[in-house]
């Protein structure tokens, strides 16, 4: 078929709040024991053999069932064994894609990461088929068994991908372009994360890391600011040539999959995937914009007069309001603050966001090499999600957490809904 965000007032005084308190970090052993366990080899081995057997059973076959006796019976056996691959290989990729996110400059995770990235993607590639073959099949015959139980189950699903036939093509072709992508677009993706987490920006004689510098960028001190905000400048303009040639190289990569899919505009493929048509898109946007002068441009020119400003200087624009006081939150304070917001909303979500920090589920410490950013990962409906943040203390960071385990608990309820039917789209 796979985010973070009050630490001390000066650079001078950041280093004592990096070790103010000890912050969880997760534990991914509910996925599995660890790169070298037994376990993951097994399963990888699994994966490979019961992939070889799903296709020698339904390859070219899956037309013939839905017009044969009993076709809800059959098709819904196929969906629920391909339901349980796409578990079993989400597994896998969840917990190397979670263990490189923890540290992208250590070697034996990212051997361990692109190991694990290419099993699965041959394995995956060998699936293909089933989504093809349910999408050139009759409208009405599969309709038909879906209409019945035990397919019935999976009718949202099978709805949901017939949204993609117009843009699919012949077998072959989708199995290049599925193999392709680990040393195309996945390649260069990996490139760009990788470049980011090594980065170093000199700020006040110290080499820090992406999140720490932009953290400084919203201290209430304008020397502070500015000083990260042209350490950032610096940096990145010193690695333009390898941005640039990401950026163009990816660009070039998604014109020729939507000139041979047959997507008209830029951003069809992305409201597919959305399942949101361009014009509710367009709308919304036109919409924002046109409310910029009343909001957001009135907002910045309230904010530069309470900085006695003319106008904002770039490094202002997250900067706290002269009236706020500093505040540090403490990671006890975080999960009180944010517990007790959900408790208020809906005991139910508090009591699934509390697991989060029971089970230790969250990576929360700013770490060298780290993923920038936060996220809540689901993983599979067979585990449970996990929730990565980069937590310094500020205000942006209580709210990060809360927002992400609005994820999480979404995630946790949706599992139910089994390993095709539980993700959804970013709208």
């Amino acid at each position: 078929m796979f985010s973070a965000r009050s630490f001390a007032h000066s650079i001078a005084e950041a280093p004592a709040a990096k070790t103010a308190e000890r912050l969880p970090e997760w534990n991914l052993a509910d996925l599995y024991p660890g790169i070298d366990s037994p376990q993951v080899a097994s399963d990888l081995a699994k994966a490979a053999q019961e992939v070889a057997q799903f296709g020698k059973d339904y390859r070219g076959r899956l037309e013939s069932l839905a017009k044969g006796p009993d076709a809800s019976v059959k098709l819904g056996e196929a969906v629920a064994r391909y339901e349980a691959l796409q578990d079993l290989l989400g597994r896998l990729m969840s917990f190397a894609g979670l263990l490189y996110s923890g540290d992208t400059t250590d070697p034996a995770r990212a051997k361990f990461y692109g190991d694990v990235q290419e099993k699965v993607t041959n394995a995956s590639a060998q699936l293909l088929f089933f989504q093809l073959e349910l999408n050139r099949m009759d409208d009405a015959a599969l309709m038909a068994a879906a209409s019945k139980e035990p397919l019935s189950r999976w009718k949202p699903w099978l709805e949901d991908i017939r949204m993609e036939k117009p843009y699919e093509l012949e077998d072959k072709l989708e199995e290049l372009f599925h193999e392709k992508y680990i040393s195309g677009a996945a390649a260069w993706n990996r490139l760009f994360d990788d470049t980011i987490a090594g980065l170093r920006f000199k700020v006040a004689g110290e080499e820090l890391a992406i999140e720490p510098v932009l953290n400084l960028m919203q201290d209430s001190r304008e020397e502070t600011r500015r000083e990260a905000a042209q350490a950032i400048g610096v940096t990145l303009r010193n690695n333009l040539r390898t941005f640039s040639l990401i950026t163009n190289t990816l660009a070039k990569d998604k014109e020729i999959s939507d000139r041979w899919r047959g997507f008209q505009d830029v951003a069809d493929s992305r409201h597919l995937s959305n399942r949101v048509e361009r014009e509710v898109v367009e709308a919304l946007a036109q919409a924002v914009e046109a409310a910029h002068p009343r909001l957001s441009h009135r907002y910045y020119k309230l904010k530069a007069k309470w900085f006695g400003k003319e106008a904002l200087d770039y490094w202002d624009r997250s900067a706290p309001l002269p009236s706020t006081p500093a505040k540090r939150y403490s990671w006890p304070e975080a999960r009180e603050i944010v517990l007790e917001a959900y408790d208020g909303f809906a005991p139910r979500m508090a009591e699934i966001a509390g697991r989060f920090f029971e089970k230790n589920w969250i990576d929360a410490p700013v770490r060298p090499g780290k993923a920038p950013g936060a996220f809540s990962h689901p993983t599979v409906p067979s585990a449970h999600p996990y929730v990565l943040l980069n937590f310094q203390g500020k205000t942006r960071d209580v709210m990060t957490l809360a927002h992400e385990l609005g994820h999480g608990v979404h995630q946790v309820l949706a599992a139910r809904q089994g390993a095709l039917m539980a993700p959804t789209p970013l709208t």
